[in-house]
């Protein structure tokens, strides 16, 4: 897929308030500062489109893209910021549960993943749920370009087995550097091989 055309459509913190057409949307979420901003940029090739920031946690809001006139690049609050207090990231976790379940055009989730961690609990347990709730998702690996490729491949390892503790099948997963431009275009032919099935 190439990506003509992306135009900010609407932010806010209410998925009823969400576009009302039936145009199917790929929600990206992460942890704060896990270079979600970064990565939508470089889907879209439009330097500024989503607004990154040294300071995590920015994003507060429900934020809709529309693609080539075909689909939503939605980019979701990062959750689990401790600097926000317990009152905030309530609030943050609302927003993001309630577009999760209960928005019907939400296509596929892609949850980012700072490769140069080892499995976090938080993020584990993310996964856990989306599985419970029976939500299409994939895994993309950001910041290769930071890590040695013995250490990236190490950590895989250790995500995969820590997976395979409660998955049969894993999801797809991507591997990204928005700083080198790489896995951006595995992501896009994938949303343009989903879309194609949706429409026959």
């Amino acid at each position: 897929m190439i990506v003509k055309d992306a135009q900010f459509v609407i932010s806010n913190t209410d998925y009823r308030k969400c576009p009302q057409d039936d145009k199917p949307e790929y929600a990206f979420i992460g942890r704060s500062n896990v270079g979600k901003s970064s990565l939508i940029n470089m889907l879209t090739n439009r330097k500024g489109l989503a607004m990154t920031s040294s300071k995590p946690g920015k994003t507060q809001l429900i934020n809709h893209f529309i693609i080539n006139d075909e689909w939503y690049l939605v980019d979701l609050p990062g959750y689990g910021y401790a600097q926000r207090g317990k009152e905030g990231r309530e609030k943050i976790r609302v927003i993001i549960e309630d577009y999760i379940l209960e928005r019907a055009q939400l296509t596929c989730l892609f949850l980012l993943l700072d490769c140069r961690h080892e499995p976090q609990k938080i993020d584990l347990e993310f996964i856990e749920w989306l599985g419970e709730s029976e939500i299409p998702f994939a895994i993309v690996f950001t910041k290769i370009d930071k890590i040695s490729k013995g250490k990236l491949s190490d950590n895989m390892a250790l995500y995969t087995s820590k997976l395979h503790e409660t998955w049969d099948e894993l999801p797809q997963i991507f591997y990204t550097s928005s700083e080198h431009k790489l896995g951006g275009q595995d992501i896009l032919n994938y949303i343009e091989s989903i879309n194609k099935n949706i429409k026959e």
